[in-house]
């Protein structure tokens, strides 16, 4: 019956009654660095909201002008009567930052990749993705009717044996993620983008955590490199550094029109609210006047994987302000989140698929708005859990390591 997957699954309830559910957590009330749970307040380190703007003055008095003048929401797809002129600047502004003839804005990041593969890859074509790729380029590869081949984690010599497997003159195109989010680790771009063009295929670079993190003036995992004309596709997403909702696609002028009239997912959703856009464009313009942001993000990362270290834990080959914490199994995962959160610390654990068997992981994210006094109050719950739970136990605290250098990343 149609219905069978859904009486069977049981998971969460028990989850529920163990009193160890982690999920759909109602805020009350947020601070740009904490959040109030049950009439608790709790330090934010669930949040993507790197560069700190989601509460910047700035970007709210640009919402609050939006909605004045424009309303509420566009109440029609972009292709019809959903294109502001917001639109139409924010799309100018991030082809700019990206050095791309030009720029798509979709109304989500999932929907962004959904509508670049679902509308360039077809039966005949080939689409190249690294195995822990995000789940909305997966997701986005099964509507897309190409022939899908999956190489190990930023294994570039293996993709470069896929692709010579296939004929020169089929379409191949390799998509990865600039900055994988549950590890926090940087993909070498430069090898994929010699890679790629030694085998004619076009490199596609999800850039969500890259933007505002990473390259010049924060434009990302490509700028980073110096290699933004060997990418030919660099999308990213406004919830993360920019403080909103919404993906960009940025690319030839060409295939930005074609998307603009095939990719279904940006014809047929609703566009994103002026207030959106609007924040969108006071953010950035916030990340090129106040760099200071993107420097304080690395001290706090710098600060906060140090002391995570200095008290036994493996944080893995974490290069950037995600800083994942290796548990291991699913319960002691969970009963080491709920301690934290009741010490008033907001995490996320992350479970398989999102990471491999038995590699359950606490994830952290930095923003540029923590304090000094924020992360040490962190590190202490960190220990004082570690401790009382038996996790840190015999564990030897090794020298904090130099912070590392994201793909080789020269972080400021």
């Amino acid at each position: 019956m149609i219905f069978d997957k859904a009486n069977a699954f049981t998971e969460a309830r028990e989850t529920r009654e163990a009193g160890l559910y982690p999920y759909f957590q109602p805020i009350e009330e947020s601070t740009v660095t904490e959040v109030r749970i049950g009439g608790e307040w709790k330090i934010m380190l669930g949040s993507n909201n790197y560069l700190g703007l989601t509460h910047h003055p700035k970007v709210l008095e640009a919402g609050h002008a939006a909605l004045e003048r424009y309303g509420s929401g566009s109440t029609g797809s972009r292709l019809l009567n959903g294109t502001l002129d917001l639109h139409v600047e924010l799309e100018d502004r991030l082809a700019r930052l990206f050095q791309k003839p030009a720029a798509l804005v979709f109304s989500t990041g999932f929907l962004t990749n959904l509508g670049i593969l679902g509308a360039l890859c077809g039966r005949d074509d080939h689409l190249f993705l690294d195995r822990r790729n995000h789940a909305s380029l997966v997701d986005a590869s099964r509507l897309s009717m190409a022939e899908v081949h999956r190489f190990p984690h930023l294994d570039h010599e293996a993709l470069g044996r896929q692709l010579a497997g296939v004929p020169a003159a089929k379409g191949k195109l390799v998509a990865i993620d600039g900055i994988f989010s549950m590890e926090g680790v940087v993909a070498p771009l430069p090898d994929f983008v010699r890679v790629c063009r030694e085998h004619g295929a076009r490199l596609m670079v999800d850039d969500a955590h890259g933007l505002g993190v990473l390259g010049d003036g924060g434009a990302g995992t490509p700028s980073h490199f110096g290699v933004q004309d060997g990418v030919d596709l660099h999308m990213a997403s406004f919830s993360k550094s920019l403080a909103s909702i919404g993906g960009v696609l940025a690319g030839s002028a060409e295939v930005i029109d074609y998307l603009r009239h095939r990719a279904r997912p940006f014809i047929f959703s609703a566009s994103m609210p002026p207030a959106s856009v609007a924040g969108v464009l006071a953010a950035l313009d916030v990340m090129a006047n106040e760099p200071g942001r993107r420097e304080r993000l690395w001290e706090n990362t710098r600060r906060m994987k140090a002391g995570l270290e200095s008290l036994g834990y493996d944080i893995g080959r974490s290069e950037t302000p995600i800083i994942p914490v290796a548990v291991g199994a699913q319960e002691p995962l969970l009963r080491f989140w709920r301690a934290l959160f009741e010490r008033g610390v907001f995490t996320h654990p992350v479970f398989p698929p999102a990471v491999p068997a038995n590699s359950c992981l606490l994830r952290l994210s930095l923003t540029a708005a923590h304090t000094d006094e924020q992360i040490d109050r962190v590190l202490e719950a960190f220990e004082q859990v570690g401790r009382e739970s038996g996790w840190l136990a015999g564990r030897p605290r090794p020298v904090p390591r130099p912070a590392p250098t994201p793909g080789t990343v020269n972080v400021p």
